[in-house]
């Protein structure tokens, strides 16, 4: 059983900084990926950053520069660091992880946290 459990969401001024973390499970295997993701009201999900086979970084366009992903292993921990925060940055960040399975990859969620961004 994969748990994900996000936190650090708030309410912060255009320019400022909040950093997300998301608790995993102790242990995890046949990793693919682990990520954040967003959505925003009316909106799809998209990719924010991710990190691929523990080696690879992915990061949207939108936010490169701007954010930074990263993982303690030892505490199960994955962050996501986000300076110059714009309001369209306004969403639900939610935490991913995409494990191998026969077949194909599947996705685990977490509940998601809000993020909102005044100007």
């Amino acid at each position: 059983q994969v748990q994900l459990v996000e936190s650090g969401g708030g309410l912060v001024e255009s320019g400022g900084s909040l950093r997300l973390s998301c608790a995993t499970s102790p242990t995890l295997f046949n990793i693919y990926a682990l990520g954040w993701y967003r959505q925003a009201p009316g909106k799809e999900r998209e990719l924010v950053a991710r990190i691929i086979s523990s080696i690879t970084t992915d990061y949207s366009d939108s936010v490169k520069g701007r954010f930074t992903i990263s993982r303690d292993s030892a505490k199960n921990k994955l962050y996501l660091q986000m300076n110059s925060l714009k309001p369209e940055d306004t969403a639900v960040y939610l935490c991913n992880i995409q494990k191998r399975h026969v077949g194909g990859l599947r996705d685990y969620w977490g509940q998601g946290t809000q993020v909102t961004v005044s100007s």
